[in-house]
């Protein structure tokens, strides 16, 4: 068997697609044939919390953003490589004033969306304005908190106006935020039904039930993507193990998430098994979130003692056999503004400082808390990492600790409405800046939901960074929202992720289908010859 690893330039992060080291080109497998077939452990339910999984308005994880990127088309996007984005559904964008407040795109002419109807800038108005109307709770309606209003000027022409500057505007237009829905089907104050998807993407939904979806090449897609294939079939497992079963026994093309840490090593060792590993770095973070209204973990101290005493390096070596990294701020490694700024604070773990931390805010040992994680969303290591987690609490007698793992569907909901003193989350990011490692989390209406709040960061570091075009400028200013987030702990950032996909080996283009955020670019998988 043979195992690519892919290898990332500094910059080229967030939701780029990456560069590779000695492999990869445009050229793909043929477009015809069955339907290539990649596994996941995703699964996709309507329910009374989760009404939609695939509107825009609502949707902000990546195993629906793996399917919405597909068959939404949004204005911008990113390119195979390189740091900037590109044209899709427009022919041109950019600023039109010095200040970075208003923004301008004109669309490519003659657009349809999946079911025929025209695409024009008033789908593009409305669709902006409906992510805002309905602003769900931990949607993804805060990467647009800026935006002051949206209108066609023309029948292919929509202007953006900024409530303040904002350089990353063009990166979030990138992003299924801002996917494109049709005006004449979507309702405008209120969430689609079900699992209805009506896009202008390079792929239509056709078909989805508690198995599998299918996506079919649409033909009225007009953007700039070249499709290596013509039908995807993803097919949704329990676990990780019936999925790599699958893979071996030809039943699926592509494994795609999650490969667990111990298939990693398995799968490497598989010689002429038929299967390719590709490996990459990401973006992927993993971290503890606080609620600090709590009566308990809402205490700076309790915080800080954590941070004092979680062991990163012991988290990646037993939970994860070494496939991540250990992550010292909330920025990650691999962008330019990342400082270490956890390490630089608090230093090794150590217990004396845990407990001196405690004494001197006269808190009462041992601490009680429960670390709540889902068990079905970010693959089975994660109730190891918990496993981990709460040992090194509770060796050091400082803590009292238990844990609770609860389903994605039922996790997240209440995660947002405030019900865990303390719980894990993972976060892939939207666009390649410090910016959404910052902002999603610290501004008003925040991801988390999170009551914690810092003006600095919030009216003047964030500010600051969205005046300067030149991104490297930035370092500074968000090197002390790093800094204060290490004073503060409202959030805990555990580690940093690598990514890995798997495939059958007359499957090309795999080392182009998994971008840096974990997200799949299905169109660049095509079916080729064996090897």
């Amino acid at each position: 068997m043979n195992r690519k690893t892919v290898v990332l330039p500094v910059l080229a992060a967030g939701l780029l697609t990456p560069i590779l080291a000695g492999c990869g080109s445009e050229k793909g497998g043929s477009t015809g044939g069955d339907a290539i077939v990649v596994g996941t452990t995703d699964h996709f339910a309507v329910s009374k919390d989760a009404p939609a999984p695939f509107d825009p308005a609502a949707a902000y994880d990546v195993a629906a953003w793996s399917v919405m990127r597909n068959t939404f088309q949004t204005l911008l996007r990113f390119p195979r490589t390189g740091t900037s984005p590109t044209t899709d559904a427009a022919s041109r964008c950019g600023f039109t004033d010095a200040a970075n407040e208003r923004y301008s795109c004109t669309l490519r002419k003659d657009q349809t969306f999946s079911n025929g109807h025209t695409l024009d800038a008033e789908d593009v108005e409305f669709s902006l304005r409906r992510l805002k109307n309905i602003n769900h709770k931990g949607g993804p309606a805060v990467l647009f908190s800026n935006l002051d209003r949206v209108e066609a000027t023309k029948k292919n022409e929509v202007v953006f106006h900024l409530k303040k500057p904002d350089a990353t505007f063009p990166y979030k237009l990138t992003t299924p935020a801002a996917a494109i829905v049709d005006s004449e089907t979507y309702p405008a104050d209120s969430l689609t039904k079900g699992d209805q998807l009506i896009g202008s993407g390079p792929y239509a939904l056709e078909s989805i039930d508690s198995e599998s979806a299918v996506l079919a090449k649409n033909p009225h897609y007009s953007g700039g993507l070249k499709l290596h294939n013509s039908k995807i079939e993803m097919r949704f497992f329990d676990d990780a193990k019936g999925m790599e079963k699958a893979l071996r026994a030809g039943d699926i093309d592509v494994m795609g998430r999650t490969v667990s840490p111990d298939q990693v090593g398995r799968l490497d060792d598989a010689h002429d098994s038929g299967i390719e590993l590709v490996e990459q770095p990401g973006q992927e973070i993993r971290y503890l979130a606080f609620d600090t209204d709590d009566k308990t973990a809402g205490k700076k101290a309790v915080r800080q003692a954590m941070a004092q005493l979680v062991d990163r390096k012991k988290i990646v070596r037993d939970a994860y056999d070494r496939s991540t990294e250990p992550l010292y701020s909330i920025v990650p490694a691999g962008l330019p503004a990342h400082r270490n700024s956890f390490f630089n604070k608090y230093g090794n773990p150590t217990k004396a400082a845990a407990e001196r931390t405690l004494r001197e805010a006269g808190i009462d040992k041992p601490v009680k808390l429960t670390l709540t994680y889902t068990t079905d969303h970010y693959g089975d290591a994660t109730a190891k990492e918990f496993d981990v987690l709460k040992q090194q609490l509770n060796d050091s007698g400082l803590f009292d600790v238990r844990t609770k793992g609860v389903k994605w569907d039922s996790f997240r909901p209440a995660a947002t409405n405030g019900e865990y003193q303390v719980w894990g989350y993972g976060w892939y990011p939207d666009f390649p800046d410090a910016d959404n490692f910052v902002a999603p989390f610290f501004e008003k209406d925040n991801f988390l939901g999170s009551p914690y709040t810092n003006h600095e960061i919030r009216d003047k570091l964030v500010p600051q960074t969205r005046r300067q075009t030149e991104r490297s400028a930035t370092t500074g200013a968000f090197g002390k929202a790093q800094d204060i987030v290490a004073k503060d702990v409202p959030i805990l950032p555990l580690w940093q992720g690598k990514q890995y996909l798997a495939a059958r080996d007359d499957i090309t283009g795999v080392e182009w289908a998994l971008n840096s955020s974990s997200v799949l670019q299905l169109w660049e998988l095509g079916r080729g010859q064996s090897g």
